[in-house]
C-alpha cells in the first residue's frame, strides 16, 4: 500500500499541470468571439456581384490598440476585377484580408459588399461567398476528390472534376495511376507544390465564391509550377472579384488595379502601366525594378 501511494504522489505534478493544461483548453474552447461566426443574425442575399469597398478603414488589433496597422485605407473593387495588394512584409496587406472575412472589424470606417456594411450581414453567409488560397494550401489526408469536393457541401464529382480542369490540375491527377481516388497523404506530401496549390484553386473554384482572397499563392513555387498556377489563377479571377497579396510582378502586373501598402496606408494606386508612367521614382517603380536587376543575376 505504502509503495502504491509512494507511485501515486510521485505522478501527482504532473497530474497537476495537466489539470491547468485541461482547464485553460476548455476555457478557449468554451469562449465566445467577439464576432460570432454561428449566430444567425445578419442580412444574406441570392445574389451577390462581389464590389467590395474600403472608406475610411482604420484598423488596430485589440491587443494592442495603440498600434495601427492600417489608416484610412480607402479602396474600390469593382465586381469579377483583380486588385494586387503589393508592398514590405508588414504592411498591412494580410489585415485586408482579415477585415474582409470579417475575423476582425475597424475601429473607424466600413468596408462594404455590393454596398452592404459588413457588420450588417450574417457571418456565416458572408463568409460562404469567399474562397481563400494561401501560400501553404490545406490538404488532408484522404484522396484528392475528397480534398476538392470539401469546397461545396453538396458538389458532385463532376462538378468538382470540372473545377480541376479550371484549374489546370486535371492533367496532372489523371496522369496518376489511381486518378481522383489518389491519396495525397498527411497536408499532402504526395504532391509538389504546385500541384497542391492547383488543387486548392479548384476548391475554391468549386465553392463558386463571389470574392477569391488570394494570399502569395505562388510565392513559394519554381518557375515552371508558377506558370501551371499562374494559368489556374487567371481562369479563377474571371469568375469572381479577386484581391491578390503577391511580391512577383508576374502576378502584379495582370491584375485591373495595384495598390501599393506601405505602413498601413495606401501610397499608390492604378494599374501596372499607369504606376510606372506617373511616378517614375515611386515606390512600384523602385520594386519593378528591383524586380528586373533581380532577375538578370538570376
Amino acid at each position: 500500500l505504502c509503495r502504491g501511494l509512494a507511485l501515486s504522489l510521485s505522478y501527482f505534478a504532473q497530474f497537476a499541470q495537466g489539470t491547468v493544461a485541461a482547464t485553460r483548453i476548455y476555457e478557449i474552447i468554451d469562449r465566445v468571439p467577439e464576432i460570432d461566426p454561428y449566430s444567425p443574425e445578419g442580412r444574406t442575399s441570392l445574389s451577390t456581384r462581389g464590389r467590395i469597398e474600403f472608406k475610411g478603414v482604420t484598423f488596430a488589433y485589440p491587443s494592442r490598440p495603440d498600434a495601427l496597422i492600417l489608416r484610412s485605407i480607402n479602396l474600390v473593387i469593382p465586381s469579377s476585377k483583380t486588385l494586387a495588394l503589393v508592398g514590405a512584409s508588414g504592411g498591412g496587406k494580410s489585415t485586408i484580408f482579415a477585415l474582409i472575412e470579417r475575423f476582425y472589424d475597424p475601429v473607424s470606417g466600413v468596408i462594404s459588399l455590393d454596398g452592404h456594411d459588413l457588420r450588417t450581414l450574417q457571418v456565416k453567409w458572408l463568409r460562404s461567398q469567399m474562397g481563400m488560397v494561401g501560400q501553404e494550401p490545406i490538404l488532408f489526408a484522404t484522396s484528392i476528390m475528397e480534398n476538392v469536393l470539401m469546397g461545396k457541401e453538396d458538389a458532385t464529382e463532376r462538378e468538382a472534376i470540372k473545377a480541376c480542369i479550371a484549374a489546370n490540375a486535371h492533367d496532372f491527377v489523371s496522369a496518376l495511376p489511381q486518378g481522383y481516388d489518389t491519396q495525397v497523404g498527411e497536408s499532402g506530401f504526395q504532391l509538389s507544390g504546385g500541384q497542391k496549390q492547383r488543387l486548392a484553386i479548384a476548391r475554391a473554384m468549386l465553392k463558386k465564391s463571389s470574392v477569391l482572397l488570394l494570399d502569395e499563392a505562388s510565392s513559394a513555387l519554381d518557375l515552371e509550377s508558377e506558370k501551371h498556377v499562374q494559368q489556374a489563377l487567371s481562369n479563377a479571377s474571371k469568375r469572381a472579384t479577386t484581391i491578390v497579396v503577391a511580391h512577383r510582378l508576374s502576378t502584379i502586373r495582370e491584375a485591373n488595379m495595384i495598390a501599393v501598402v506601405q505602413d498601413g496606408s495606401v501610397v499608390e494606386h492604378g494599374n501596372h502601366n499607369t504606376l510606372l508612367r506617373s511616378n517614375l521614382n515611386g515606390v512600384y517603380a523602385s520594386m519593378v525594378r528591383s524586380d528586373a536587376e533581380a532577375s538578370a543575376f538570376a
